[in-house]
């Protein structure tokens, strides 16, 4: 079975729709028809192949994400409550742990990827109850890379692996927006990245976006809108929106922390802060983001938050 591309923050757009009494129009809802197969769910190891050098800095950004996903304990809005969402889905939840990490940082198949030498990648941690997530660094081509962000698919074999690539240096316009400046669209400020480094927290909403595919839709025949080739999943079916509020060029309203000025909507592990994007809730028919007001810059606080339906 191929990919399944994400396109959690690629925006093909050439014109903006200004905000009007014409929004206020209901909006039919949005549906993700369940195929009757399996999800993944219960305890579920997330394996992670680098391939190219990543700082350990880097490393730790993403290791902390996952860790985010199921740590209650931090401030809301939290990755975890985000990632709560995906329990609304048949089944239950799915609970994510960090498992095996290697580090390939000598290339081993070249600084040109193509989706064969992906699968083999993801290949080479366990399969059962797993999702090998390979990661490539900003020096790292892939094949269609800035047509998609990042990817996830599966093996007759029925394992789950995915890809998400640092888009620093390779399209950041379209695979790290809201962080950098659009290559299509209205030209709006980018926002400050919330860890600091506009390719790796570009790489946490793509990761995010195929994380949530990869559990409600692992085989192609789970939860997803339009052909099966070229599905609309759980967070892709959401593009572009981060906050109630959003439109094309625009992600939405956001938090913003008063010191470093970094856009933000969800807290995790060891203090961190991510800006993670909408994703469909079963329950509503509709995009859940985790926060409908403006705070931080705007009010002097970045803690209060709500959930929002857009």
């Amino acid at each position: 079975m191929g990919f399944i591309y994400g396109l959690a923050t690629l925006l093909l757009v050439t014109t903006v729709v200004e905000p009007s009494f014409s929004v206020l129009v209901k909006q039919p809802p949005l549906i993700l028809k369940y195929h009757n197969g399996d999800l993944l769910k219960g305890n579920i190891t997330v394996h992670l192949i680098w391939y190219g050098y990543f700082t350990p800095i880097q490393r730790s950004i993403i290791v902390d994400f996952i860790q985010s996903l199921n740590y209650l304990k931090a401030p809301q809005p939290s990755a975890a409550a985000w990632w709560l969402t995906t329990a609304k889905y048949k089944g239950g939840a799915a609970a994510l742990v960090v498992g095996k990490q290697i580090l390939d940082e000598k290339y081993s198949l070249g600084k040109y990827l193509k989706n064969p030498h992906i699968r083999a990648l993801g290949n080479k941690p366990g399969q059962v109850n797993s999702v090998n997530v390979v990661l490539t660094a900003k020096d790292v081509a892939v094949e269609g890379f800035c047509m998609r962000c990042g990817a996830h698919g599966s093996t007759r074999t029925r394992f789950a692996y995915a890809w998400v690539g640092n888009s620093e240096a390779q399209c950041p316009g379209q695979c790290a927006w809201p962080f950098h400046q659009p290559i299509y669209g209205p030209q709006t400020p980018p926002l400050v990245a919330p860890n600091g480094d506009v390719g790796v927290d570009g790489m946490i909403i793509n990761l995010a976006t195929v994380l949530a595919g990869a559990v409600t839709n692992p085989f192609n025949n789970g939860y997803f809108q339009g052909p099966a080739s070229a599905p609309l999943e759980a967070v892709s079916a959401c593009t572009g929106v981060f906050g109630s509020g959003a439109y094309p060029g625009y992600p939405g309203r956001v938090l913003v922390d008063k010191i470093t000025g970094a856009s933000y909507n969800a807290h995790g592990v060891n203090a961190r802060k991510y800006l993670l994007p909408a994703m469909w809730d079963p329950q509503t028919s509709s995009c859940s983001t985790l926060v409908r007001r403006r705070y931080g810059a705007d009010r002097g606080k970045d803690s209060v938050w709500a959930c929002a339906r857009v």
